[in-house]
C-alpha cells in the first residue's frame, strides 16, 4: 500500500475567480438590458452610475444605444464590491474619477482603498462580536429545553 501526502492547498475566499464573461474580448458588445440581466443591476441605476460619472464612458451604436464592453463589466464587479464595503457613492465616484485621471493619482486611490479596508475590518470585529452575543443567547435557550422542569 502506497501513502501519499498530500499538502493542504490554501485557498483564500477573499480572492475568488472573475465571473467569466459572455462573450470573448472583441466580441463584447452588450446591451444594457444583457448588463442588467449579467450584473443583477437595473437599466435605470446603470444609466444613473453613467451620470453622476461611476462608469467610465460607456460607447454607442451607431443609433445611440449604449454597448457595454466586458470591461465595463469588470467595473461593474468592482463598484458592486465597493458598495458591498458600505463605501459612500461619493466616495466612489471620487475614486473613478481618479483611475480617469491617470497614473498621478495612484497614491490618493491607494489612500481612499486603505480607509475603506480599515472601515470593513472595524464592520468584521463588530459582526464578530454580534456574532458572539448571539451564539452565547442561542446556548442559552437550547439549555434551556434540556433543563428539568422545576417545580
Amino acid at each position: 500500500m502506497t501513502l501519499i501526502e498530500s499538502t493542504p492547498v490554501r485557498t483564500d475566499l477573499c480572492k475568488a475567480a472573475p465571473r467569466a464573461h459572455p462573450r470573448p474580448e472583441g466580441q463584447d458588445r452588450y446591451t444594457i438590458s444583457e448588463v442588467a440581466a449579467f450584473t443583477g443591476l437595473t437599466a435605470h441605476t446603470l444609466r444613473w452610475y453613467e451620470r453622476i460619472g461611476l462608469m467610465p464612458h460607456v460607447d454607442r451604436s451607431h443609433t445611440g444605444q449604449r454597448r457595454f464592453s466586458n470591461r465595463d463589466l469588470d467595473w461593474l464587479a468592482f463598484v458592486g464590491k465597493l458598495r458591498l464595503t458600505g463605501m459612500p457613492v461619493a466616495d466612489m465616484v471620487r475614486y473613478a474619477e481618479m483611475v480617469r485621471a491617470g497614473e498621478d493619482t495612484f497614491d490618493a486611490r491607494q489612500e481612499l482603498l486603505e480607509q475603506t479596508r480599515r472601515d470593513v475590518l472595524a464592520r468584521i470585529a463588530e459582526l464578530q462580536d454580534t456574532l458572539a452575543v448571539l451564539d452565547h443567547k442561542i446556548e442559552f435557550y437550547a439549555g434551556a429545553h434540556r433543563a428539568p422542569e422545576r417545580v
